[in-house]
């Protein structure tokens, strides 16, 4: 092990609990032991997630978040003793592997809950408010401090909770940890003073306008989450832990409107006087750890931070407010183990938290320990699997179903939260598998098949392997990107995969019947009835190198359009996006963690943005376009980038023995990419 990483793997107290290390991995929604938005019981699934991540030496653990109060069927979650008799038999097991276990609880998300479009409808049509609401009460599962709007819908607006729900609330807090703390449980983390779910509405000034006592002054304000712990510390004792999910600054400028790093803004949630305050005040309540980031639902990208912000964007925050209390302090959000370990070396910090990385690779800690870094699955923080509740103008959050109801599982790694249908299978008929194309899904496959026991062979037509994501990874903050290319890439190698580079295949007729599977990608949308098309530059050509000037017209505005004149702004040039639709980012499955962040950073940086406009023609030195709002307009330019979309390029119609995999098949991310290709290879 990395000297370095030692204070890492060192023990500490949270009370009277000792863990074992400070690597804390925290709570997922989706990763829940007792189920998610269905009716509670003990998740199998759930548990085998919790169990391997504990395995591989995680110190603390603690699995999504439990509502109280189930949106789903409104079920408090004390009333299910079956689930309680089965978690208890399952925690010995659990306890073997020497981690300590810490369950979240949170009473909701009020005004930050993601309404759907399916959702809206049964707030607004009157007879299917009826008929629905023993199943989802849309009333009561937004209900907030204060009426409000809800952070996903104008439709479905937030009425303030009565005195009479709250007190419902405390009581159910303090009687589910007792159920946990009788099932073997460590300790309870509640999900409180963060992010600005329901009991940190409370908090929030621009939220709770109320006028009784949880309302008004500060005291009054924090007055239900200490109200919670009292009731918690009442019932199980003093000596069992009470952790509380904490946002040390709100980093919010209203409704709907975050801050970003770096902005001058006048913050209307949390600030760091307030913060000061609430931490000392809440730890003189009862509790017993603060786990610690930034952020609400409005400025989401604190809480879920996307590529795009930095590393350990919530340290600094986290390291000063430590000096106002006496109890541990955890800091998470895209936390670097080295800077964390060096961190807690100093008395800076007590143990560092971590989310995604577990998603992406459960074994990851232990890599680590074992200096093997270079095999350890990124996350890429791209949210497509775990997180990717996405929203654009006209749309409430603009998820499938099953994505809602099955969050937490990883676009890079098909297994996770998804065993019972993504698993190693042996073949008992080993085959040579032909594989057309070198990218991210003829790699993926292969990987598959050979632990499966076949022999896949790869015919890559250029000199290396990556395809596409090798453009898709070239921005100069895509280093999470790059590293998964080479973790594929050392993979191949340390497989022993057969591989042919600058090998292209056009007639598969020399592999007799073999199988083959086809990963050619796809290929860029030409807008050939545009005048001076000839003149516009590709987009994946400009990130494979392409020279451009220094005023640029960006065609395009979906996510690879944005993250292209994001990448541009950054390097001093002076980008301009053009778009068709009503909004930037305009597409389901991109979280609004991410897009929220482009869109407020290009109003931050002033970046020209026409929004339903159409190109017109390319000349020398401007763009003609067609916008609704102004007409016809010329816009000045020395280069034009252009980002229209992709469409399926495979080599050869899908048959029994041919199957195409990826983007080739249909053009999506790197989530459909990846299970694609797993499913796939399993199926051969």
């Amino acid at each position: 092990m990395n000297e370095r990483m030692k204070p890492l793997f060192t023990p500490w107290n949270i009370g009277k609990c000792e863990i074992k290390n400070r690597i804390v991995m925290t709570s997922m929604g989706g990763t829940n032991l007792l189920g998610w938005m269905e009716r509670n019981h003990f998740d199998r699934e759930g548990a085998k997630f919790i169990l391997e991540a504990a395995k591989n030496n995680a110190g603390l653990l603690l699995p999504g978040c439990q509502p109280v109060r189930n949106p789903m069927f409104g079920q408090w979650l004390y009333k299910n003793d079956k689930m309680y008799r089965e978690l208890a038999a399952w925690m010995p097991e659990f306890h073997k592997t020497g981690a300590k276990l810490f369950v979240q609880l949170t009473a909701g998300f009020g005004r930050s809950f993601a309404v759907s479009e399916m959702m809206e409808k049964l707030y607004t049509d009157p007879f299917l408010k009826v008929v629905s609401k023993p199943v989802m009460d849309m009333d009561k599962i937004t209900a907030s401090a204060s009426p409000s709007p809800n952070r996903w819908s104008d439709k479905v607006p937030s009425r303030a909770l009565t005195v009479e729900e709250i007190y419902e609330y405390i009581d159910a807090f303090a009687k589910t940890a007792k159920k946990l703390k009788d099932a073997g449980v460590d300790g309870v983390e509640i999900h409180a003073v963060h992010e600005g779910y329901l009991l940190d509405q409370f908090t929030l000034k621009y939220v709770n306008h109320r006028k009784d006592e949880y309302g008004g002054s500060f005291e009054n304000r924090y007055r239900f989450p200490v109200e919670i712990v009292q009731a918690i510390k009442k019932t199980c004792g003093g000596d069992f832990p009470v952790s509380l999910r904490y946002s040390v600054i709100s980093k919010t400028k209203g409704f709907r409107r975050g801050a970003l790093p770096g902005e001058d803004y006048t913050e209307v949630g949390r600030d760091m006087e307030e913060s000061e305050r609430a931490a000392k005040y809440l730890q003189d309540a009862g509790y017993d750890m603060l786990n610690c980031d930034n952020g609400t639902y409005d400025a989401w990208y604190w809480s879920h931070p996307p590529i795009y912000m930095p590393e350990n964007c919530n340290l600094a925050d986290v390291e000063h407010i430590k000096q106002f209390v006496d109890i541990p302090v955890v800091c998470a959000g895209r936390m670097d183990p080295l800077t964390a370990a060096d961190d807690i070396e100093a008395g800076k910090l007590d143990a560092a938290g971590f989310a995604r990385p577990f998603l992406a690779d459960r074994e990851w800690v232990t890599k680590m320990m074992e200096d093997r870094e270079e095999d350890i699955r990124p996350c890429i923080l791209c949210h497509n699997g775990c997180f990717n509740m996405s929203h654009y103008k006209g749309v409430p959050n603009d998820q499938d179903l099953n994505d809602s109801l099955h969050l937490a599982r990883c676009a890079v790694n098909a297994e996770t939260m998804q065993s019972y249908i993504h698993y190693i299978k042996k073949t008992t008929s080993p085959e040579t598998v032909i594989i057309i194309g070198g990218g991210i899904g003829g790699m993926e496959a292969a990987r598959v098949l050979k632990l499966r026991g076949h022999e896949p062979v790869i015919y890559e037509k250029s000199g290396v392997l990556g395809g596409n994501m090798m453009p898709a990874s070239a921005e100069s903050y895509k280093g999470k990107l790059r590293d998964l290319l080479e973790w594929y890439r050392r993979q191949m190698e340390k497989m022993r995969i057969e591989v042919h580079l600058n090998t292209e295949i056009k007639d598969l007729s020399w592999f007799d019947e073999r199988p083959v599977i086809v990963a050619t990608g796809s290929k860029a949308r030409v807008l050939g009835r545009v005048p001076g098309h000839e003149l516009m530059i590709e987009a994946c050509d400009y990130l494979n190198g392409a020279p451009v000037g220094e005023n640029i017209a960006v065609i395009g505005g979906g996510l690879t359009g944005s993250e292209i004149t994001y990448d541009l702004a950054l390097n001093g040039k002076k980008p301009t996006i053009i778009e068709m639709k009503d909004d930037l980012i305009s597409q389901k499955g991109v979280c609004l963690a991410n897009s929220s962040y482009l869109r407020e950073w290009f109003a931050l940086h002033e970046i020209p943005v026409y929004l339903e406009t159409t190109l017109k023609e390319v000349k020398e030195g401007s763009v003609i376009c067609d916008s609704k709002e102004r007409g016809e307009i010329e816009i000045p330019c020395d280069s034009v980038i252009v980002s229209a979309g992709y469409i399926p390029d495979p080599l050869t119609p899908k048959s029994k023995q041919v199957h195409l995999v990826g983007d080739c098949n249909t053009v999506g991310n790197l989530r459909t990419v990846i299970w694609q290709a797993y499913e796939t290879a399993m199926s051969i």
